[in-house]
C-alpha cells in the first residue's frame, strides 16, 4: 500500500510540473476574466522621481480626479513602507472596446503655486505611474536599433524656456483569449475558483479575455478650452485628435486651465497570462548581467579554492609535526618554538566588551537567517513583483520570528564565555532584541522627519510607526526572550585548554594588525560588487530586480568567502602570538560593509548625478549606512562563528599543557 501511495503522489507531482508549461500560479494570483463591455478601472500610484527619490501622491498635482471622489486602495505594511500610494482614477475602459477622443476633464485655471509646483516637477524629472489589472504601464521609445522600455510616463518636458505637459494619453491594452481548459486545469481549487468554468461546459458563455499587457503613449496636445465648455466627462471631443509623442504643443500658463483626454485600443496578444510580467522582468544589458555574474562565481570560487587547499595544508602540516614528536622532543619545541602553541593559556580569555560581542553575533544571525530564508522564497517565485510589498513583508516577518535564534546564540555564547555562568541571559537578550532594531528605528525616524518635511508619500504615517513598534516589543522581543531561555538551558561549549590567570604578552607587530583586518573585506566584496550594481540600479534607478536565484547563489558564495577570510586571519594571528582574535574575527569579515558604503558614496557620486537636493542625498546615505550596518552585523557573526569553531577544533586535536 506505501508503493502505491508514493506512486500516486510522484504522478500527481509530474502532471503538475507538466501543467506548470502553461503557467505557475501562486497562492492569491490568479487570472481575472473580463467579458466584452466590462468595465476597466485604472489606478495611479505615487509619482515619482530618480532625481530625488521622494514620492508624492498622485493628486499632489492638478490632475483629474474621479466624479466619485479619490478613495485609496487597500494597501499592505510592505506598499507603505515602500511609499506606494494606490489610489483610484478617473480613466475608465469597456473591455475590448476602442474609443478615441474621449475628453476626461478641464482642470480649474492653475493657481501660481500649481503653476509653480507643477515647473518644479517637470524639472525634476517626476513620472506618472498607472496601473490596469495589476500590471504598471509600460513605455516604449524606439532609440538607434532597439527598443528602450520605462515603466510610467513624465508629467511633461521642458523645451527651451517653456513647460509643455503630457495631456493626452494614448493607452494600448493588451488582451488574451480566456483559456478555459488550460486554467480549468491549473486552477481548480482555490479562492479564485468559482471564476473559473469547468472543463466542457459548453460555448454558450460570451468570450472572456484577460489583460497582459498595459501601455501608454504620452503627447501634448493643443486643446482648445472653449470648445470642451459644455462638455461632460468621458463625452467625445469636438475634433478628431492627432496623438503626436515626437511634438509638444501644451503649454502649462498661470490662470490657464488645461485639458486632459485620452483613447484606448485593445489588441489581442499571444501573451499568455502567466507570461505578462516578462516585458518588466527583462533588463537592459541582461546578457552583460549574466556573463558579469557567472564570471565573478568562477573567479571568486577558484580564489577560495586555492585558499582553503594552502590553509588546510598549512594546518594539517603543524599538527602531523607535532603528534610525531615523543613528548621530551613536545616539550623542547614548546620551549623553542613560537607561534599558535605559545598561545594555548591564553587564547579563549575573554574579550573586552564580550556583552556587546554576544550581542552583535546575535543579531547578525538574525539578520543573515532573515535574508537567506527571504531570497530563498523569492528565488522560489513567492515574492514577485506583481505582489507589491511582499518583500518587505516577508523580511519584517522572518526578522522577527528568528529573534529566537538570536536570542538562543548570544546567550549560549554569553554562558561560554563566562564558563557557565547564568546570570545575566536576560540583560543580554533584551539587548539583543533592542540594539540593531534601535539603531534602525534611530535612522528611519530621522529620514522620516525629512520625508514628512517635504509632505512625501514615502514618509510612514505615525499609525503605522505604531503598529511597528507594537511588533517590535510583543512580537519581536518576547521570541528573542524565547530563545535566550533556551539558550541559559543549553550546556555551554566547554574550553578544550584552561586559561592562565596572567596574559601573555603579545609580541610587537611590523604592521598594525587591525590594517590587516580591515583590508581582509575586499575578498568578499569582490564576490558581491557585480550583483550590488543591479541591486542598487534596481532600488534607485526605478528597475525591477528579479534574478534572485543568481542573488541566491552569490549570497551562498558571500558567506562562504567570509567564513575562509577570517578563518584565516585568526591562523595569522594566533601564528604570531596575537590572541586577541575575538574581535578581529569578527571585523575581518564584517570589514566588507566598509567597502559597500564606500561604493554606494561611489555610485551616488558617478551613477546618480542628477541627484538633487540635501534632503534626496541624506535619504540615499542613511539607507545605504542602514544597509551596510545589517551586511556587517551578517557577515561578522559569520566570520566570528566559523573562528569560534576552527580556535576549539585546532586546540582540540593537540594535547598542550
Amino acid at each position: 500500500m506505501d508503493f502505491f501511495a508514493h506512486f500516486k503522489i510522484w504522478v500527481l507531482t509530474l502532471i503538475l510540473i507538466f501543467q506548470s508549461g502553461y503557467g505557475f500560479y501562486l497562492p492569491g494570483s490568479y487570472p481575472h476574466k473580463y467579458g466584452i463591455g466590462d468595465t476597466l478601472s485604472v489606478k495611479v500610484n505615487s509619482i515619482t522621481s530618480i532625481e530625488t527619490e521622494i514620492p508624492f501622491s498622485y493628486y499632489s498635482l492638478p490632475f483629474c480626479k474621479p466624479l466619485e471622489g479619490v478613495k485609496d486602495s487597500a494597501e499592505n505594511l510592505g506598499e507603505v513602507l515602500m511609499g506606494d500610494r494606490i489610489e483610484n482614477s478617473p480613466y475608465k475602459f469597456k473591455m475590448h472596446t476602442n474609443e478615441t477622443d474621449i475628453f476626461l476633464c478641464q482642470t480649474d485655471p492653475l493657481s501660481g503655486d500649481n503653476f509653480k509646483l507643477l515647473k518644479k516637477r517637470i524639472d525634476e524629472m517626476y513620472q506618472v505611474n498607472l496601473i490596469l489589472d495589476n500590471l504598471p504601464a509600460i513605455r516604449y521609445a524606439k532609440k538607434e536599433s532597439y527598443f528602450l522600455r520605462w515603466t510610467g510616463y513624465p508629467v511633461g518636458i521642458k523645451v527651451q524656456d517653456g513647460y509643455y505637459v503630457f495631456n493626452h494619453l494614448k493607452f494600448t491594452v493588451l488582451v488574451h483569449k480566456y483559456e478555459e481548459a488550460n486554467v480549468a486545469r491549473v486552477m481548480g481549487t482555490g479562492d479564485g475558483s468559482d471564476l473559473i468554468p469547468t472543463v466542457g461546459s459548453g460555448g454558450s458563455e460570451l468570450p472572456g479575455y484577460m489583460v497582459v499587457g498595459f501601455e501608454v503613449v504620452p503627447c501634448s496636445v493643443m486643446h482648445n478650452a472653449q470648445s470642451v465648455k459644455n462638455l461632460k466627462p468621458y463625452g467625445q471631443y469636438p475634433s478628431s485628435i492627432k496623438c503626436d509623442p515626437t511634438t509638444v504643443a501644451m503649454p502649462i500658463k498661470e490662470n490657464e486651465p488645461i485639458v486632459f483626454t485620452y483613447e484606448v485600443t485593445f489588441e489581442e496578444s499571444d501573451i499568455k497570462w502567466p507570461s505578462r510580467w516578462d516585458a518588466y522582468l527583462k533588463m537592459e544589458g541582461s546578457k552583460v548581467h549574466w556573463f558579469s555574474i557567472l564570471n565573478s562565481l568562477m573567479v571568486i570560487t577558484f580564489l577560495a579554492g586555492i585558499v582553503l587547499v594552502i590553509f588546510l595544508r598549512t594546518v594539517r602540516r603543524d599538527l602531523t609535526r607535532y603528534e610525531e614528536l615523543d613528548k621530551e622532543a613536545q616539550a623542547q619545541m614548546n620551549e623553542e618554538l613560537s607561534g599558535w602553541k605559545l598561545v594555548v593559556g591564553d587564547v579563549f580569555r575573554a574579550p573586552t566588551n564580550a556583552g556587546l560581542l554576544c550581542v552583535m553575533v546575535g543579531d547578525g544571525v538574525q539578520i543573515l537567517g532573515m535574508a537567506v530564508v527571504t531570497v530563498m522564497f523569492a528565488a522560489l517565485g513567492f515574492m514577485s513583483p506583481a505582489s507589491r510589498g511582499s518583500l518587505i513583508i516577508g523580511m519584517l516577518l522572518f526578522y522577527m520570528i528568528l529573534g529566537i535564534a538570536a536570542g538562543y546564540v548570544a546567550v549560549r555564547l554569553w554562558r561560554t564565555i563566562g564558563c557557565g555562568d547564568k546570570k545575566g541571559w536576560v540583560s543580554v537578550s533584551w539587548k539583543v532584541a533592542c540594539f540593531f532594531p534601535g539603531i534602525s528605528f534611530l535612522i528611519l525616524t530621522t529620514l522620516n522627519f525629512l520625508l514628512w518635511g517635504s509632505h512625501s508619500t514615502g514618509a510612514i504615517p505615525f499609525s503605522l510607526f505604531v503598529v511597528l513598534i507594537f511588533m517590535w516589543f510583543c512580537i519581536s522581543v518576547p521570541l528573542t526572550l524565547v530563545g535566550g531561555y533556551f539558550g541559559a538551558k543549553a550546556p555551554h561549549i566547554e574550553y578544550p585548554v584552561r586559561t592562565n590567570q596572567i596574559p601573555r604578552e603579545i609580541p610587537a607587530q611590523k604592521y598594525p594588525s587591525w590594517l590587516l583586518v580591515f583590508g581582509a573585506g575586499t575578498l568578499p566584496f569582490g564576490t558581491l560588487f557585480i550583483e550590488l550594481f543591479f541591486i542598487m540600479s534596481s532600488i534607485w534607478m526605478g528597475r525591477v530586480y528579479y534574478v534572485f536565484g543568481f542573488l541566491l547563489i552569490v549570497f551562498i558564495l558571500l558567506v562562504v568567502v567570509c567564513a575562509e577570510v577570517s578563518l584565516v586571519l585568526t591562523y595569522m594571528h594566533l601564528c604570531v602570538e596575537d590572541w586577541k582574535w575575538w574581535w578581529k574575527s569578527f571585523f575581518a569579515s564584517g570589514s566588507v560593509a566598509i567597502y559597500i558604503f564606500l561604493y554606494s558614496v561611489n555610485y551616488l557620486i558617478f551613477e546618480l548625478k542628477s541627484l538633487s537636493g540635501p534632503v534626496s542625498e541624506a535619504l540615499y546615505l542613511g539607507y545605504s549606512l542602514l544597509m551596510a550596518l545589517a551586511i556587517m552585523f551578517a557577515m561578522g557573526s559569520v566570520g566570528f562563528l566559523s573562528s569560534f569553531w576552527f580556535v576549539h577544533y585546532l586546540f582540540s586535536s593537540v594535547k598542550l599543557d
